[in-house]
């Protein structure tokens, strides 16, 4: 792991993860201007892992075609590395900058003290524009709302879905945006609902979800739609096969290089079957005219006010054994849903 030690003045400096793309990673001390016009200081409370983009990061398996719309909202560095990459923060508002437009908070209800979510990578302390903080409800826990981009990601599939009523939906893959994918759904007037992956992790949500979850050999059945969210071939196969004449795939995995073998002979012609892909960056077209990325923000954070979120917080690290922790992960030594990052406790208002 790599360390750093600064000045004692810690008012202009912050502490961040870097990914070198090559399987590792360090911690880095870097320079933090003060807020200006339109700005906000954060103090970092939480920050989550999303495993599977940044596992691909982590290894330096972002394809150059895509490396310019991969970017994070606020990444540093360049793929394949050393890069500064995340997007699930929560922090709290410790200073504005001058001249903030009063307006501005106004219409964001956001000012000194108030918890937002960003998409910021994970860092200790950190300088944005005050419309890239969204407003955290207070009904959501700060560990859980660094989820907001899980599950916001998953509002925006369920939209490219657009489920009818009494349709049969099948959710491959139970991790982060699969089972945030259960949870929207199990509300809907579906006539079947089932979530498939062989991992005993996704037998453990059965009865939090309400829903069936089955393995690959346990599942049988045609359905309307399937939402594949494994990032497996062996996934995407499966999810073809399940599909009923002129149903639709909705592909919600990102491969990164890995280009998977997709099963188009058999009956995929003979049934008019589709596969459409869902990606948070644009916002789904049924929704697009309506909503906004800020819309869609501020429906993930008010769905977080269930509890049920909670069980995909997986476990806790600290920022300094961040290195440690994403070796762990994108090894698959360490497995489960959301590890959170915990960083110190609330700062006082004002300058830190």
């Amino acid at each position: 792991m790599g360390s750093a030690s600064g000045p004692a003045d810690t008012h202009s400096w912050a502490h961040s993860f870097w990914s070198s793309g090559q399987a590792s990673g360090e911690i880095r001390l870097q320079s933090l201007a003060a807020p200006g016009p339109g700005e906000v200081l954060i103090a970092a409370l939480h920050s989550g892992i999303s495993r599977g983009s940044e596992s691909l990061v982590y290894a330096g398996h972002v394809p150059p075609a895509v490396m310019d719309t991969m970017r994070a909202p606020f990444q540093e560095g360049d793929f394949p590395g050393p890069v500064k990459y995340g997007y699930l923060s929560v922090g709290r508002i410790v200073e504005l900058g001058p001249e903030t437009v009063s307006g501005v908070i106004e219409a964001s209800g956001l000012g000194v003290g108030q918890r937002v979510f960003a998409l910021f990578p994970h860092q200790d302390r950190y300088v944005i524009p005050i419309e890239a903080a969204s407003g955290i409800p207070d009904g959501v826990p700060s560990a859980r709302a660094v989820l907001a981009g899980v599950v916001e990601t998953a509002i925006n599939a369920v939209w490219d879905a657009a489920p009818k009523w009494g349709e049969r939906i099948a959710v491959v893959g139970c991790g982060l945006v699969g089972a945030s994918l259960c949870a929207l759904l199990r509300d809907f007037p579906l006539s079947r609902l089932v979530v498939i992956d062989p991992h005993p992790r996704a037998a453990a949500l059965a009865e939090h979800l309400r829903i069936e979850v089955l393995t690959p050999a346990e599942v049988s059945g045609e359905f309307d739609t399937v939402l594949h969210c494994s990032g497996t071939e062996d996934g995407l196969a499966l999810g073809l096969s399940l599909l009923g004449f002129e149903g639709e795939l909705i592909e919600v995995s990102w491969f990164g290089q890995h280009s998977p073998t997709v099963p188009l002979g058999g009956d995929f012609h003979a049934k008019r079957l589709t596969i459409r892909a869902s990606q948070v960056s644009a916002v789904a077209l049924s929704a697009r005219q309506r909503r906004s990325h800020r819309d869609r923000m501020k429906l993930a954070l008010a769905e977080l006010q269930d509890p049920f979120y909670d069980v995909l917080l997986s476990d806790h690290t600290t920022l300094a054994a961040l290195p440690e922790t994403m070796a762990a992960i994108a090894s698959g030594q360490l497995l489960g849903w959301c590890h959170v990052v915990d960083y110190s406790p609330d700062p006082p208002s004002g300058r830190i």
